[in-house]
């Protein structure tokens, strides 16, 4: 798919003209001090989801990788036992507005009541303080500077992407795993799906796409790490 393909470019000038939101890291800053391994972060966007997360959360266990949620509200308040779940196996939790309502089509006050919205719901499945949740990647990855200077005053940080398969087209595993093993790299930020649309696959693709990332020694970090990193850029 040409998206597919044009995507990266995108980001890459995104990156630029948005250097405050967590992208791509530079390669030479995202290799591990201690085993030499570059270093990526895997997250997933709109869940959780009754049967789609728990496939993937148990495929996470069984190679014991750490990867990154992006919550959408409406999805906790009706799994929050599966959110809890998630939590608990140690994986890094951000927002991704309740509803998945694009940023830039709602007021300042209504975006800030998604996220506010999002956190009260993730905090009581949970049970977590309301100020370990600052990370949000907007929907549908739109945003205006508006939008990021409201996020910032409001105390949250901008999480968007490098590597973006398409995987929500759910157009096979192949293919998915294909297009990731093709863009990855040192400081690689791979944005997959395990919602409604795209879970239906998400199993599949990280059974088949984890362990040859891990044979190539990539080593998986949570979006916590790749902030982290980021300042040492």
């Amino acid at each position: 798919m040409l998206v597919a393909s044009f995507l990266p470019a995108v980001a890459r000038v995104l990156q630029t003209l948005f250097p405050d939101c967590l992208w791509a890291l530079d390669p030479k800053v995202a290799i591990s001090p201690t085993t030499g391994s570059p270093q990526i972060a895997l997250t997933f966007d709109d869940g959780p989801h009754p049967v789609y997360t728990p496939q993937l959360l148990s495929i996470l266990e069984r190679y014991q990788v750490q990867a990154s949620f992006f919550w959408l509200g409406a999805c906790v308040d009706r799994n929050p036992t599966i959110a809890r779940a998630v939590y608990e196996a140690g994986h890094w939790i951000g927002l991704h507005g309740y509803d998945h309502q694009s940023f830039p089509l709602l007021s300042p006050s209504d975006v800030q009541a998604q996220l506010e919205q999002t956190r009260t719901s993730i905090v009581q499945a949970c049970q977590i303080d309301a100020g370990w949740l600052r990370d949000v990647r907007p929907p549908n990855g739109l945003f205006t500077p508006n939008t990021l200077r409201h996020l910032r005053q409001g105390g949250y940080r901008p999480v968007m992407w490098s590597v973006v398969p398409i995987d929500w087209t759910c157009p096979g595993p192949a293919v998915v795993v294909d297009r990731v093993l093709r863009q990855t790299k040192a400081g690689s930020h791979i944005v997959l799906h395990d919602g409604a649309y795209g879970g239906r696959d998400v199993a599949q693709v990280v059974d088949r796409l984890v362990p040859t990332l891990l044979a190539k020694n990539f080593e998986f970090v949570t979006i916590a790490k790749f902030w982290q990193l980021k300042h040492n850029q």
